[in-house]
């Protein structure tokens, strides 16, 4: 059986399990005791070990993947062209992600109607200033960096240890060499991994649904769904006219490879803890070189967040109708200028949302506290759009890739078991 039908089957399990928890749950007696034993003893002990397992691979991928890449193209001046294209995609789809959010919140009103009554605050997070965020991006202590999981100041780091390690002669080709043989043994380690996905699927959706619940659908519909419209446009039109556009590659091949690294980011809801996959299906199956790859995914994980520009898009237009503000032009403006900034910098990580959501909110003068009405679904909303996060990452790469002659059409366009791992990573 296929690794991803196998999730797919993780997944569907998972719901329903954790559905039927849910239901169980509420009588009390023995069995309500036993479903919640079973919830926080068995599924939650096995979904955070799988998170961890995947987020223990993140910084040595990035560091050591990133070093080999800016070392195989450090003396080409096309490395700040290929830096420069990236930058320049990832800031100009999200603007576009917002403007879809709104122009649908606004045709559609899930805000209209809604009575205002609500039940709990949020506090936001200040917002960090530009300032912040550029002095922010360079490494005062890169173990440090490291430590913290700080994704923009290990890509800094990262890129100057490997410019270096190609102007340093022949201690620099040992030091390349031993890199590139660590990357080999980190991607082997990702593909053990890929083989618990099932498992470790099963139990986080299975926690989740046993929490939530079917119902919490039902009390936001309309805004649930619009929010999900959304986001399944940017992924498959958006996205597919862009890859068309820019790389001339098809559409299809592209998301039948893609397909696992999709999987997995709506499983864990985490932009980084889904980068070892990421980059390993861009690289592997997409055919990206890993010098492109190691830049782009680690960088789009930190800052191309098009999934969650359209979540604060339709979210800031739920909460506007809601409360009966009309924001107006400026208002809109104010929204798709502080939400593409919000997502610099933001970590990427479940949750992170209803973070940037307040800035957001704050900027537009409407009330921050209007985030409770929709907190209750954003977990599940969190996972649609962590998959067109990463979805957008690697259409980034093919682009720059094909663009800077550095994708391999017969990898991408293999038609032959996209599942079969072993031999891809270790050949």
């Amino acid at each position: 059986m296929k690794l991803s039908t196998k999730i797919l089957i993780g997944m569907t399990a998972g719901i329903i399990v954790g559905t039927l928890l849910n239901l169980i749950s509420q009588y009390n007696g023995f069995t309500a005791t036993v479903s919640t034993w079973v919830v926080q003893s068995v599924f939650d002990v096995v979904g955070r070990i799988f998170i961890s397992s995947l987020m223990l691979l993140v910084v040595p991928l990035v560091f050591v993947s990133l070093v080999c890449g800016s070392s195989s193209i450090g003396r080409d001046a096309r490395m700040g062209v290929m830096a420069g294209k990236t930058l320049a995609f990832y800031t100009f789809t999200t603007p576009i992600a917002i403007i879809f959010a709104l122009l649908a919140a606004n045709f559609i009103e899930p805000g209209v109607g809604i009575g205002m009554g609500v039940a709990a605050e949020f506090e936001p997070a200040p917002a960090p200033s530009v300032k912040d965020v550029l002095v922010g991006i360079i490494p005062t202590n890169p173990v440090a960096a490291m430590a913290e999981g700080n994704m923009l100041q290990i890509i800094v780091f990262s890129i100057l240890f490997g410019v270096a390690v190609v102007h340093s002669g022949e201690p620099g080709r040992r030091t390349l060499e031993l890199f590139k043989s660590l990357n080999e043994v980190i991607m082997t380690m990702v593909t053990f991994l890929m083989h618990l996905a099932p498992y470790g699927v099963f139990a986080l959706l299975a926690k989740l649904f046993s929490e939530l619940g079917i119902g919490a659908i039902a009390d936001l519909a309309k805004y649930f769904f619009t929010v999900l419209m959304v986001l399944v446009f940017h992924q498959l039109v958006f996205y597919s006219l862009m890859l068309k556009v820019l790389s001339g590659l098809s559409p299809l091949a592209f998301f039948r490879n893609i397909r696992p690294a999709m999987l997995f980011a709506f499983s864990t809801a985490s932009s980084n803890a889904t980068i070892p996959i990421t980059m390993n299906v861009v690289e592997k199956r997409l055919g990206v070189h890993n010098s492109i790859a190691s830049f782009t995914v680690p960088l789009g994980a930190t800052i191309n967040m098009d999934g969650t520009a359209i979540m604060q898009g339709v979210a800031t237009m739920f909460i506007a109708q809601a409360f009966g503000v009309e924001l107006g032009v400026g208002g809109y403006l104010t929204v798709i200028a502080t939400a593409t900034l919000a997502t610099i910098g933001t970590a990427g990580v479940p949750g992170v949302g209803m973070v940037t959501l307040a800035m957001v909110l704050q900027q537009a003068g409407l009330p921050v506290e209007g985030v409770a009405l929709i907190i209750g679904v954003d977990r599940l909303l969190d996972m649609v759009r962590t998959a067109v996060n990463i979805t957008g990452d690697a259409v980034v790469s093919c682009v720059v890739a094909k663009g800077e002659g550095l994708l391999d059409e017969s990898t991408y366009y293999d038609v032959s078991d996209p599942d079969t791992y072993e031999e891809k990573v270790l050949e």
